[in-house]
């Protein structure tokens, strides 16, 4: 995109970084906000109540980041949600899955928008050895999510807002329009 996303303004006086990490919040959930140490400095924007961790690795890819922030979740979280800072969401899509993945003991949680999957996606601790065994070359957090399909309670939204992912300029000002 040619820019550092987590620095892209969001809504009055905020980053897209502080915005995300603030609706965790807000859910009492205590964010693992991984940062690649070519943005260690956004670290300012991380409100209080979030945990930082700094991956050297995120050239690598996505995994190392996850499996770095792995490494920060105490071993008996309830839930944990991987959740990227270029695919905001309002409180209610967190609010409502989180309810669908506690209604429904589910192991994988994933929201949904005429049938295709979309983000953050929601984990039981049961799930978290299958994350722990991530590797960039066999697809990361994909291959997780093909070989347990089976598992997975998907959560159908009327928008498509959960499949939101700002990978372009032209798509972060469309984004940021709707947003307001």
């Amino acid at each position: 995109m040619g820019t550092c996303k987590t620095s892209l303004p969001w809504g009055e006086g905020k980053t897209l970084l502080t915005y995300q990490i603030e609706q965790w919040l807000s859910l009492d959930f205590t964010p693992v906000v991984v940062l690649g140490v070519h943005n260690s400095h956004r670290q300012q924007d991380c409100p209080s109540g979030s945990l930082i961790v700094i991956n050297p690795h995120a050239n690598a890819g996505k995994t190392t980041s996850i499996l770095a922030g792995l490494q920060t979740i105490p071993p008996d979280f309830a839930i944990l949600a991987i959740s990227a800072v270029d695919q905001p969401r309002t409180l209610n899509i967190y609010q409502q899955l989180i309810q669908a993945h506690q209604d429904n003991s589910a192991s994988i949680t994933v929201p949904t928008h005429q049938g295709k999957m979309g983000h953050p996606i929601l984990f039981r601790n049961n799930m978290r050895s299958h994350l722990q065994n991530i590797h960039e070359e066999t697809l990361g957090l994909r291959q997780v999510m093909q070989e347990l399909h089976s598992v997975i309670y998907q959560v159908e939204f009327a928008h498509s807002s959960v499949l939101i992912d700002i990978n372009t300029p032209e798509m972060y000002r469309k984004e940021l329009q709707i947003f307001g």
